[in-house]
């Protein structure tokens, strides 16, 4: 009796990590991240910290993002390494807006 309900209770220790991390084909993390460099790209726009070359160039880069991330959900499922890959793509495009955001280029004052 004691030995089943150990089993049972290591089970669903080790089961319950796997419901928190929410359905295999999402990734809602990331699509926050997404949201939240689109916004800072578009204020350093606004604000004349990104050129529009910079700007075009790491929107560029994010739509590269996107992309990957739809076909890592291509087959319903984004496996640990694909969202290990898509989580360094977007550490480096993170840094870069912040590097290209406090670098000693602006746009012209309009």
């Amino acid at each position: 009796m004691l030995k089943k309900f150990a089993a049972a209770a290591l089970m669903l220790t080790l089961a319950v990590p796997a419901f928190a991390q929410g359905p295999s084909g999402e990734t809602p993390g990331l699509d926050k991240r997404e949201a939240k460099m689109q916004r800072r790209i578009d204020q350093g726009k606004d604000s004349g910290a990104l050129t529009d070359k910079e700007a075009a160039r790491l929107e560029k880069r994010e739509a590269n993002l996107k992309r990957a991330e739809e076909r890592a959900k291509a087959d319903g499922k984004v496996t640990p390494e694909e969202r290990a890959r898509l989580n360094k793509k977007a550490d480096r495009l993170d840094k870069d807006i912040y590097r290209e955001k406090h670098d000693k280029q602006t746009a012209p004052k309009q």
